[in-house]
């Protein structure tokens, strides 16, 4: 099947359009970058001097506050619970070790069982816990804060970012993928041969 001139003639128009509209068309995907990127940038700079201002201030407002009650109650509930409680568990036991090393040596002696003295077993239990709750302060010290790099207001600061960067994305592809018909495909159009 051959064309005729005229329809060649107007295929080769037709080809020249749709190369005219792909120049055309890169030409505006360059600029959709372009303002991307400066849409990625502002968000940047409205992200620093706006959203994270006012996170840290909401954060230090209404955050900060539990936060250092909750570090002083378990400072005071360590001082004041744990290490005694710890302290007389181990005074006890040291003090039944005690007890038992006495009534031993006692009985290697030739000497007999003797009536448990009550006073000198509390008197051996508090000097032993005095001493564990010493060593036990010394040696593990209140749990502190420690400061780390991100806090939760940077964690969010940075997740609205990425959305708002995500959503100018989005908004950016759906406005150059809504005329579809207008994109012409990779390949130019030929026209058939004679």
């Amino acid at each position: 099947m051959s064309l005729s001139r005229k329809r060649k003639k107007e295929l080769r128009k037709l080809q020249e359009q749709a190369n005219k509209l792909w120049e055309s068309q890169e030409v505006l995907l360059g600029q959709a970058g372009d303002v991307a990127r400066e849409a990625g940038r502002q968000l940047g700079n409205y992200n620093r001097e706006h959203v994270v201002p006012a996170v840290q201030g909401g954060y230090q407002k209404y955050a900060a506050p539990y936060v250092d009650k909750a570090a002083s109650t378990s400072t005071r509930v360590y001082n004041q619970r744990v290490v005694p409680a710890a302290g007389a568990v181990i005074g006890s036991a040291l003090s039944i070790w005690d007890a038992a090393n006495d009534t031993r040596d006692r009985i290697s002696k030739g000497r007999g069982l003797a009536q448990v003295d009550m006073n000198d077993f509390a008197k051996r239990a508090e000097k032993h816990a005095k001493k564990a709750q010493k060593l036990l302060a010394a040696k593990a010290p209140a749990p502190t804060v420690k400061k780390q790099g991100m806090s939760a207001g940077g964690v969010l600061a940075l997740v609205f970012g990425i959305a708002a960067a995500v959503g100018v994305l989005y908004a950016a592809w759906q406005t150059l993928r809504a005329d579809d018909e207008l994109w012409v495909a990779d390949d130019p159009l030929r026209a058939p041969d004679a």
